[in-house]
């Protein structure tokens, strides 16, 4: 009897004062919110409304998407920054919210690495490069040779400034020591029906959005970043193979939380966000919709975020980009 309460005794100390054992325990002990800082039905809200779904089976617990758009992304993560930090709401974060924004905007309202937690890298969706089929330039070594020839005259689309499909023009242009004419749409749609219609001449853009246009001919591929080439598109050189090696621009989405969850906590999602990872139906779903499953740990996911904000805080610095 006394060794049972001995060892009572000794447990409850550990569960005091360890930060997090006591919630840990208990977690998810209502709700969890999701906030998703872009509207319904883009791709970005499919992934949160999937993850939500498995992550309801796996804890019985209700998952509350949150579209937040607005402000580049920014609103809804600084909303997320200022959260309750107990686990209770996370954020469906991306390339946008923790490398484009924070760079892009004088004021984003949050600090990307300092305001929240790593959880996990969910995908990674790779960049391809499309050309329309009147520009004279079959292979990406003939397109760089005709940019070469033509500073500043070669036209390529995104849906906007500061996007994702922007700053992998950037960056190629300064891998490429070229220059591109940028002609920024309202969305990634009508960027696409303008180089569909001859408005532009190339864009990089992910494989899900563009890759349905190459099916049909109306869109010519170049190269995609990654580092073999997709099974479904073999035509389609990697960059390296293509001539530019180390062209890594790709979107990807992730799981972040408010900084000060407890580490117990933090343990746990990326456990359970891994291993739904795994599940053949997420893995199908995720290949539909062009991207690759991660699932890193915290350690390895902060690694990531650090070397991606480098990376598009220089190009947004030699493209000029600056939103108020």
């Amino acid at each position: 009897m006394y060794n049972k309460l001995k060892w009572a005794v000794c447990t409850l100390l550990v569960m005091i004062q360890v930060p997090g054992f006591v919630h840990a325990a208990t977690y998810p002990s209502k709700p969890i919110r999701l906030i998703v800082p872009y509207p319904p039905g883009g791709g970005n809200d499919t992934l949160a409304r999937m993850f939500g779904a498995k992550l309801v089976e796996a804890w019985q617990q209700q998952v509350v998407v949150d579209n937040r758009p607005g402000a580049g992304t920014t609103l809804g993560t600084a909303i997320a920054a200022r959260a309750v930090p107990d686990g209770h709401t996370l954020l469906l974060s991306s390339i946008a919210t923790h490398a484009i924004a924070p760079n892009l905007y004088r004021a984003p309202g949050y600090d990307p690495v300092k305001d929240f937690a790593p959880i996990t890298l969910l995908a990674v969706a790779p960049t391809v490069l499309v050309r329309h089929p009147s520009l004279p330039a079959p292979t990406l070594k003939d397109l760089i040779a005709l940019m070469k020839s033509k500073p500043g005259e070669i036209r390529y689309a995104s849906g906007g400034s500061g996007t994702p499909p922007h700053m992998a023009g950037v960056i190629f242009a300064s891998m490429t020591g070229t220059r591109l004419l940028h002609v920024p749409y309202k969305g990634g749609g009508p960027a696409i029906a303008g180089l569909m219609g001859g408005e532009t001449q190339i864009m990089f853009d992910t494989a899900a959005s563009i890759l349905p246009h190459v099916r049909s001919g109306k869109l010519q591929p170049l190269a995609i970043a990654r580092t073999q080439r997709l099974p479904d598109f073999p035509q389609i050189p990697t960059f390296s193979e293509a001539g530019l090696s180390g062209y890594e621009v790709n979107a990807w989405y992730s799981i972040h939380a408010p900084a000060g969850v407890p580490a117990a906590i933090i343990s746990r999602l990326n456990g359970d966000l891994v291993r739904i990872l795994q599940l053949p139906d997420i893995r199908q779903r995720l290949q539909q919709l062009g991207s690759e499953p991660v699932g890193n740990t915290p350690a390895e996911f902060a690694k990531f975020v650090k070397v991606e904000n480098d990376k598009y805080a220089s190009a947004i610095r030699e493209s000029g980009a600056k939103v108020e």
